[in-house]
């Protein structure tokens, strides 16, 4: 169902991201995010870099990030691409992702991210893509891990349970798919 019908208005700005994820050869796995930012409008930045303006529909941003993982979620390999930004001097901030390799995507890796990346040497953008990257990699990986659990003696108890209200250890879903992982309500349980 989609959102209800909005008052009259006027659009200002788009932001489209784009990931995929792939297989590779040598069975590590590229995650891919891709970023533009459009405005309807026409908007003027450093005088130095594209003229000093940026007419309507072009982009603002537009950029990639690759970044190669294991199945165990550790970062091999970053490559990131900014083929449009507002000032010359942004592109510069690539190279600091390379500041990720060795990262373990997972719980709490976004801090440790912007810890080894500070503000001074990261692009915003480039940092907001590691959000969708994660989850990507996540569904991009998850039918081999799950292949790889089912066939272990005794499993681990899968990492995305108690993630959100579908996969709570207490729910219909972990109950069915994850019997052994399953955790009922207590009496007097407000969650």
């Amino acid at each position: 169902m989609p959102l209800p019908k909005p008052l009259d208005r006027k659009k200002y700005h788009n932001r489209t991201i784009h990931c995929e994820g792939y297989k590779r050869v040598d069975n590590l796995w590229d995650i891919e995010a891709h970023l533009v930012d459009l405005r309807s409008y026409d908007c003027s930045y450093d005088e130095e870099h594209r003229g000093g303006l940026i007419k309507a529909g072009e982009p603002v941003h537009d950029m990639y990030l690759r970044i190669t993982i294991d199945l165990r979620f550790v970062i091999k390999e970053v490559i990131a691409v900014s083929d449009d930004t507002p000032f010359s001097v942004c592109p510069n901030a690539t190279a600091a992702m390379q500041e990720l390799i060795g990262l373990r995507i997972g719980a709490g890796w976004l801090k440790e991210a912007r810890k080894r990346i500070g503000p001074s040497a990261s692009c915003t953008h480039l940092m907001d893509l590691l959000g969708p990257i994660a989850t990507t990699a996540y569904q991009t990986l998850y039918v081999e891990i799950e292949e790889i659990e089912r066939n272990k003696p005794q499993r681990d108890k899968p990492p995305i349970i108690d993630t959100c209200l579908a996969l709570a250890a207490d729910g219909e879903v972990v109950a069915k798919r994850w019997p052994e992982f399953f955790q009922p309500k207590r009496v007097g349980d407000t969650k």
